[in-house]
C-alpha cells in the first residue's frame, strides 16, 4: 500500500533544513512546510472536512496550492484542483458534482466566487489563500493557520481516492477522474526511475498546477526532497528569467510552451545552463521544434511523456537519446517512447481485439497508474475500462522495438474522400517551415469529399506567410491528398486550454456551427 503523505515525511527525514518551496520572497524548509501542512489539515477539519470530503482549489500556481494539496490528503480528504480558465457556471457544476464543501481561492480568482455560489446548491466554506485583501465573508489563510492546531496524518493510502481531477471539458462534458494514492505514488516512482539522477531537483511549476502534467510533480519532487519553485502562470520571458535566477534544474511543459520559449526574440541571451531535464507531453511535438529547443537549452535532456489524466498520467516515455534525427535512433523521434516499467500497452481494433505489430488502432493501457474510475459515472467507467484496459481514445501503433507512435486523437482524424488523414502528420510538416510559429490542422465540411484539410497558421514575429507558400511547402513533403485545401493566416496566438493545448474544438466551431455533428 502506498501513501502520498509518506513522500512528505521522507522529505523531512532526509532534508529537513533543505529548501522546500520558493514563491517570490516567501521560502520554507521541509520541516517548516510539513508543520504548515499539519496545521492546515487541522484547520480544514475545523471547517467541517470529513473523511473522503472534497476540498476544491481555484488558484494560480503557488506554494499555498502545494500546501493545500498535502493538507487535504493529510486530513483524510480528496483534493479537487480546478481549471482556472473555466467560467463560474462551469466551476459551480464541478463543485456540485464533486460535492466539495470547501473552496480555496487566491487574489486572481476570488472575483469569481459570487457567480460560482449563485449556480451551486452545495454550501461552501471559502478560504482566501492569496496575498491581498479578501472579501469580508472569506476565511483568511493566515488567520486559519494562526488559530489551527496540528493534527496527525489520517494515514489514508492504497486504493483510497486522493485526487479528483476533472477532464474532458474542451471536448465534452467534464468527468471527474478518481486517482488513488497507489496511482499517484506508482506514477511518481515510475517516472523518477528514468529521470532522477540522485540529487535533489529545483523544479519550476510553470505549467498550471491544476493539470495532471504538472500536478504529478507535487508528489514526485516532494518524495526526493527537492525544491518547488513557482510562477503563477506561463510567460516565456519570465520563465527564462526564473531559470537563470533560481538555477532551475527541471520542469514540465507542453510542446506549445517549448515552441513559445524558442520564439522569444532574445532567448539566447538568458543563462539557462542549470536546466538539466524537461519532461514534456500533452500533445505531439514537431521534430523541428525539438531541434530548436536543443539549441536553446544545450545542457538539457528532453523526455517526452505520453499519457492522460486517467493514467496519472504516464503510459510511455521517450528518452532523450531518441530525440534526434541523426544516427541509429533517428526514426524514433516521432514516437512517444516505450511503455513505463509498470504499464502494459496494446493496440486494439474496433472489436477490442489486439492487432499485429505496426497496425494502426486504438491505444489501450493497464497497470497501477490507471484511475479508479470516473466520479459517479459507473457506465462511463465500465466503457473506458472494458476488458480491463484503459481505452485512451488515441490512435497509434507499436513498432517492432516496442516504441509507441501516436498517429492522432480519434476526434482529430480527418476523413476526406474515404482516406484517413492524421492532423499531427500535416502539422509536423508545416512546422518545418522556418517562418511558422504555431499551427493547427482541422477537418472542415466539404460537399464533395465529406471533409477537407484546413490549416490555421501563425507566422513568427517579423515574418510573412501566404496560403500558396504553405501549400507548396506541404506538397514537397507529403501526398497531395493530405495537403491543406485552405489556410487561414492568424497574426494572434491560437486559443489554448489551461493546460497549454491548442483548442481545436474552438477553431472548428465557425465551420461546423450549422451542423448537427462535427463529422461530415
Amino acid at each position: 500500500m502506498m501513501y502520498i503523505t509518506q513522500g512528505l515525511k521522507r522529505a523531512v527525514l532526509v532534508n529537513a533544513q533543505g529548501m522546500a518551496t520558493i514563491d517570490g520572497d516567501r521560502q520554507q524548509t521541509w520541516q517548516e512546510f510539513a508543520d504548515l501542512v499539519a496545521k492546515l489539515a487541522g484547520a480544514l477539519q475545523t471547517l467541517g472536512l470529513e473523511e473522503n470530503g472534497r476540498v476544491a482549489m481555484l488558484a494560480l500556481n503557488s506554494d499555498r496550492h502545494l500546501a493545500y494539496y498535502f493538507a487535504t490528503i493529510w486530513a483524510g480528504g480528496i483534493f479537487v484542483p480546478l481549471n482556472t480558465r473555466l467560467a463560474p457556471r462551469e466551476i459551480a457544476t464541478i463543485l456540485t458534482d464533486a460535492g466539495a464543501t470547501i473552496l480555496v481561492v487566491d487574489d486572481a480568482l476570488q472575483e469569481k466566487v459570487p457567480d460560482i455560489l449563485a449556480h451551486t446548491q452545495i454550501p461552501q466554506q471559502i478560504i482566501f489563500a492569496g496575498d491581498g485583501e479578501p472579501a469580508a465573508d472569506l476565511h483568511h489563510h493566515d488567520e486559519l493557520v494562526k488559530a489551527a492546531q496540528p493534527i496527525p496524518d489520517m494515514n489514508r493510502g492504497g486504493d483510497d481516492v486522493a485526487l479528483l481531477i476533472y477532464t474532458g471539458g474542451t471536448t465534452g462534458k467534464s468527468k471527474g477522474v478518481m486517482l488513488t494514492h497507489n496511482n499517484a505514488v506508482s506514477n511518481a516512482l515510475s517516472i523518477l526511475s528514468v529521470m532522477y539522477e540522485g540529487e535533489p531537483w529545483t523544479y519550476l511549476h510553470t505549467a498550471p498546477m491544476f493539470h495532471i502534467a504538472d500536478a504529478q510533480w507535487n508528489t514526485g519532487v516532494t518524495m526526493h526532497g527537492g525544491t518547488h519553485v513557482f510562477t503563477q502562470k506561463f510567460v516565456p520571458e519570465e520563465m527564462l528569467t526564473l531559470i537563470s535566477q533560481k538555477q532551475i534544474t527541471h520542469t514540465a511543459l507542453v510542446p506549445t510552451m517549448i515552441n513559445m520559449l524558442c520564439n522569444v526574440p532574445d532567448a539566447a541571451t538568458y543563462d539557462v545552463s542549470s536546466l538539466r531535464k524537461i519532461n514534456f507531453g500533452g500533445s505531439s511535438i514537431a521534430p523541428a521544434v525539438i531541434r530548436r529547443a536543443r539549441a536553446l537549452f544545450p545542457n538539457c535532456q528532453f523526455l517526452q511523456g505520453y499519457g492522460q489524466t486517467e493514467t496519472s498520467p504516464n503510459i510511455s516515455m521517450l528518452l532523450d537519446r531518441y530525440n534526434t534525427d541523426e544516427g541509429p535512433y533517428a526514426g524514433k523521434i516521432e514516437s512517444a517512447g516505450q511503455p513505463m516499467f509498470a504499464m502494459g500497452v496494446k493496440i486494439f481494433d474496433l472489436n477490442d481485439e489486439e492487432v499485429p505489430t505496426g497496425t494502426v488502432g486504438e491505444i489501450v493501457a493497464r497497470g497501477p497508474h490507471v484511475m479508479a474510475g470516473y466520479w459517479n459515472k459507473p457506465e462511463e467507467t465500465a466503457y473506458a475500462l472494458r476488458r480491463g484496459w484503459m481505452h485512451t481514445g488515441d490512435i497509434g501503433y507499436l513498432d517492432e522495438d516496442g516504441f509507441l507512435f501516436i498517429v492522432d486523437r480519434v476526434k482529430d482524424m480527418i476523413i476526406s474522400g474515404g482516406e484517413n488523414i492524421y492532423s499531427t502528420e500535416v502539422e509536423a510538416v508545416i512546422y518545418q517551415h522556418t517562418a511558422v510559429a504555431e499551427c493547427a490542422v482541422i477537418g472542415i465540411p466539404n460537399k464533395k469529399w465529406g471533409e477537407s484539410v484546413h490549416a490555421i497558421v501563425v507566422p513568427k514575429r517579423g515574418h510573412t506567410l501566404t496560403e500558396e507558400e504553405i501549400i507548396a511547402h506541404c506538397r514537397e513533403h507529403i501526398a497531395g491528398y493530405k495537403c491543406p485545401r485552405s489556410i487561414d493566416i492568424h497574426l494572434d496566438p491560437l486559443p489554448m486550454s489551461g493546460a497549454g493545448k491548442i483548442l481545436k474544438k474552438v477553431l472548428r466551431e465557425p465551420f461546423w456551427e450549422s451542423k448537427e455533428r462535427q463529422i461530415n
